[in-house]
């Protein structure tokens, strides 16, 4: 049975006049509150244009690069050590934004880094190759695997109440910079676009820094006796605890470092957009130029991109889980950037975004199923179930369509 906009989204659907993207997009929220009944924030429209858009005029226009790399300079200065030791920590997928992070911090500015990657559900061929041929041309690595069987467990729970699979990735991915930085007495972190570069608040945009409460409001370690307050795919640690006879310290490396820890080591976490002018395409071309990066031989279900969120093969579900309901997916993101950036017109970009979003994740289908502990049937009535009344109508032979399609 569907649920009728239970997110919260705007009823009338608009889309950006400039890119694809429309005013269903969600911001950036703090993964720890979300619920299956949360309400989500979405991107802002002025005039008709997005906030991704807008931005996208004022780095063109009005930011000083050179002023801003010059800033970067100075922060590298600050931090860099004459103890031997790490001078900064790069979170690393191996993809090309990262590569692009990491080796110009030491390439660029001769800076002693070590990156951390954690693991994703399911290595792709192409995602582990990369993020070993990186290491082999001259980075330092952490790889932190947690509990496969827990992960696994997480991420069908996240599938099922939260239409998220991907979301104990996220609790990793935004964790294992500070968390390395601690544990190696660095103090700069540096992650690759703040997410403000495609649509959460444009004003965000204008901080170097991450938001603190993104990687410190998940410390249940030391509130165990608050754990009905802390959520995983829409359950609570106390719950998931009695349901699949788990222990707290299962959960250890999902624990956010606490907001006292950072601010006593004075450690800083840092965007890299915000000093350099942020073009994915330019950094894939970086990449594949000083690093050997290897793009995926062929395109990836649900875009056209060879080259982006090629690591995990549950991105593929993940990116069709934001068609499902938000009505935007992998090709949407794809399309909108390369719009912005003048390597694809609008007229194009809804060509591509009406052939290939809506594609389900066909190539993994049967790794994702084992991976969820899920049979096809239960698979689709989870989806249909993630969709929203006022984005999808259901014809008389049982297929959905979008109401209002990009056009």
């Amino acid at each position: 049975m569907m649920h009728n906009n239970k997110l919260g989204l705007p009823e009338k659907i608009n889309y950006c006049k400039r890119c694809v993207i429309s005013n269903q997009r969600p911001i950036t929220s703090i993964e720890t509150k979300h619920r299956s009944n949360s309400k989500k924030e979405t991107t802002r429209f002025t005039d008709g244009i997005c906030d991704a858009c807008r931005w996208t005029d004022i780095k063109n226009k009005e930011i000083d690069w050179k002023k801003r790399e010059q800033e970067l300079t100075d922060l590298c200065n600050k931090h860099r050590r004459s103890d031997g030791g790490y001078d900064v920590i790069v979170p690393f997928s191996g993809g090309k934004d990262s590569r692009f992070v990491a080796h110009y911090l030491k390439h660029k500015h001769n800076m002693n880094v070590l990156t951390v990657t954690w693991k994703p559900h399911i290595y792709t061929d192409i995602g582990l190759f990369n993020l070993f041929q990186a290491i082999e041309s001259g980075f330092d690595n952490v790889l932190i695997s947690p509990n496969g069987s827990l992960q696994k467990k997480l991420a069908r729970e996240a599938f099922l109440n939260l239409g998220h699979p991907f979301q104990p990735f996220i609790f990793g991915q935004r964790v294992v910079g500070p968390k390395a930085a601690i544990e190696s007495g660095a103090k700069l972190v540096f992650y690759g676009e703040n997410v403000a570069e495609y649509g959460n608040r444009i004003e965000d945009n204008y901080s170097p820094q991450m938001k603190p409460e993104l990687f410190t409001s998940f410390d249940f370690l030391n509130n165990n006796d608050k754990l009905d307050e802390y959520f995983i795919g829409g359950v609570s640690i106390s719950d998931l605890i009695k349901k699949y006879d788990l222990k707290l310290s299962d959960f250890k490396p999902y624990n956010s470092p606490t907001l006292d820890e950072i601010n006593s080591r004075s450690i800083e976490v840092h965007y890299m957009s915000y000093y350099k002018h942020w073009v994915p395409q330019e950094n894939y071309y970086y990449a594949v130029e000083n690093t050997g990066f290897k793009p995926n031989p062929v395109r990836r279900d649900g875009s056209y991109g060879k080259y982006a969120g090629i690591d995990d093969m549950m991105e593929d579900l993940h990116y069709y889980m934001q068609v499902i309901k938000f009505g935007m997916g992998r090709c949407t993101w794809d399309a909108a950037q390369e719009i912005r950036t003048n390597k694809i017109t609008r007229d194009e970009g809804v060509a591509l975004v009406n052939k290939f979003d809506q594609e389900y994740p066909k190539t993994y289908l049967k790794e994702i199923l084992e991976y969820l502990d899920l049979n096809e049937d239960e698979f689709w009535d989870t989806i249909n179930s993630h969709r929203s009344t006022h984005l999808w109508k259901k014809n008389i032979d049982g297929d959905y369509k979008l109401i209002k399609p990009v056009s």
